[in-house]
């Protein structure tokens, strides 16, 4: 008989798996200046974001350690990528700090919540729609650090993605805030005064 255990499953090594691909995208993006496989590496990261999460819907593999890898491995690409991205000149020093404060607010309230017992933030579809426009939003932003005409159109696009991923990730920053802070005031289950 095989030990089973849902832990252990496809939608949880995707997200292994962008993990891992955190240092290959600093090595050719950063080191080596191969852009091409630096995007490849960013497209890989933004199509297992999207299917690990639906293959976890669909074929029922939903767990506790999913459900914090999936929006860790996020939270670290993304950090990964605006750092690289700055470094590069793709992006303005107010993006990088925009978002990377409401990570660090939101990382700080997590373990206030784990602290005090409580669930970790659930993470909302608006909140996957504005991960996704980031993750759309990178390549397109890192190939526009070429001067061609693939890079002004990349720039475009690139900054269309961009604008509307990071309105959604505030706002749904604002939310998650909101959301734990009501949480903290309220004390979890078992919990007696």
């Amino acid at each position: 008989m095989v030990f089973m255990n849902k832990n252990f499953n496809i939608p949880n090594a995707l997200s292994i798996l962008r993990l891992f691909g955190v240092p290959v995208f600093v090595y050719f993006a950063l080191i080596s200046r191969q852009d091409a496989l630096a995007i490849i590496v960013l497209m890989f990261a933004g199509a297992t974001d999207y299917l690990d999460g639906k293959l976890a819907r669909r074929w029922n593999q939903t767990s506790t350690l999913g459900a914090v890898l999936d929006p860790a491995a996020d939270r670290v690409y993304i950090t990964a990528t605006l750092i690289i991205l700055f470094i590069r000149h793709a992006i303005s020093p107010w993006v990088l700090v925009v978002l990377l404060t409401r990570d660090l607010i939101l990382f700080i309230l997590t373990l206030i919540l784990k602290a005090r017992g409580h669930k970790h933030l659930e993470v909302t579809y608006l909140g996957k729609a504005a991960t996704f426009n980031l993750l759309y939003a990178f390549p397109l932003l890192l190939l526009s650090t070429h001067d061609s005409l693939a890079g002004r159109m990349a720039f475009a696009t690139g900054w269309g993605f961009a604008i509307w991923g990071i309105v959604l990730y505030s706002y749904t920053g604002v939310m998650y805030f909101l959301s734990g802070v009501k949480s903290i005031r309220v004390r979890p289950l078992g919990v007696k005064g």
